[in-house]
């Protein structure tokens, strides 16, 4: 009878729509997950604390209150989501094997992963835009990009991104999970998570579907869109140093289109084609897509962005000024 009761019991636990997810930290190396944690807390305090230098000299320099650093604060905003969004649930994994995860909590953890990800892809496309007009109609640049127009596409960036991504996680709420729910990463992802349903999710492939041709479908070409036409421009220019002069512009924010969308493909090409491959690639590329971005563009535009720099280097040494006095 007793055996019967505990039979019943894990068969309640498998069938539920309130159900418990187990994260997956490194795969196969769970002995040496607290060395693990070393780089990845290095990873961590670097996008953390390169993200808040720039939003605080941007914020703080007037000299940079420009449209190219506006949409640059907007990236580093997006960046410190991306990095918080998913700190504490890998660093628990690692430090504490706190593996356990409900549905809410996933809901509220993809709300902020997806949203922000969603926002920064928006804000790859506003500093194409604005490339564009600083290289192809100069003369109209402060009159094109004025305050009130950053604002408005910064809203519509956080709008869109609000309307895509509440859908598809309320549809997350009918599902059953009759599964051993064991998820591929060390957060919550969206793809992941409706891979263990065991009712019906075309409506959720469906939604999600239609956020990836809304998000990455539109902002991708928009991109493309707008370096054909800077290309377009530049080759008109005489000149082979003022070409160079000009392409410099744009290394800082084409590195930071390939460090977003290459590890972004890379990951749903691993989801959809690669099910037979080692759970711990699985895992790399999934800490890699969230870590690369808010990791090195920080680290891109301090050293391609001579404003940028200059005023990193004015604000340390100040305090080392003061420091000393």
């Amino acid at each position: 009878m007793l055996r019967i009761q505990e039979n019943m019991q894990i068969l309640s636990n498998l069938t539920s729509k309130f159900p418990t997810f187990l994260l997956t930290g490194i795969p196969g190396l769970e002995s040496v997950h607290a060395w693990i944690s070393i780089p990845l807390c290095c990873l961590y305090a670097i996008a953390l604390s390169g993200n808040s230098m720039i939003l605080f000299v941007i914020i703080t320099q007037q000299s940079l209150h420009e449209p190219m650093y506006y949409f640059l604060s907007m990236l580093s905003a997006a960046d410190l989501g991306l990095a918080i969004s998913t700190m504490s649930t890998t660093l628990g994994i690692l430090w504490f094997d706190a593996t356990e995860v409900n549905l809410d909590t996933c809901i509220i953890q993809m709300f902020f992963l997806h949203g922000f990800t969603f926002i920064e892809s928006g804000v790859l496309v506003a500093m194409a835009f604005d490339r564009y007009v600083a290289i192809c109609d100069p003369l109209r640049y402060t009159t094109i990009l004025t305050n009130s127009r950053i604002i408005q596409m910064s809203l519509l960036m956080i709008i869109r991104s609000v309307v895509l991504i509440v859908p598809l996680l309320l549809l997350l709420k009918p599902l059953y999970f009759c599964r051993e729910n064991v998820l591929s990463h060390s957060y919550c992802y969206h793809p992941d998570v409706i891979k263990l349903a065991c009712s019906d999710t075309q409506a959720n492939s469906i939604c999600g579907l239609i956020d990836l041709i809304l998000t990455t479908g539109v902002d991708t070409p928009c991109i493309i869109l707008s370096y054909i036409l800077i290309i377009r421009c530049v080759l008109s220019i005489a000149s082979p140093e003022e070409r160079h002069k000009v392409f410099s512009t744009c290394a800082s924010h084409i590195g930071a289109v390939a460090i977003f969308y290459i590890p972004m493909m890379s990951l749903s090409l691993v989801h959809r084609y690669g099910p037979s491959a080692p759970k711990v690639v699985h895992s790399m590329m999934a800490n890699i897509y969230l870590l690369f971005p808010p990791v090195l563009n920080p680290i891109i535009y301090s050293v391609k962005t001579k404003q940028i720099r200059k005023a990193i280097l004015s604000l340390l040494l100040a305090k080392q000024t003061e420091l000393f006095v």
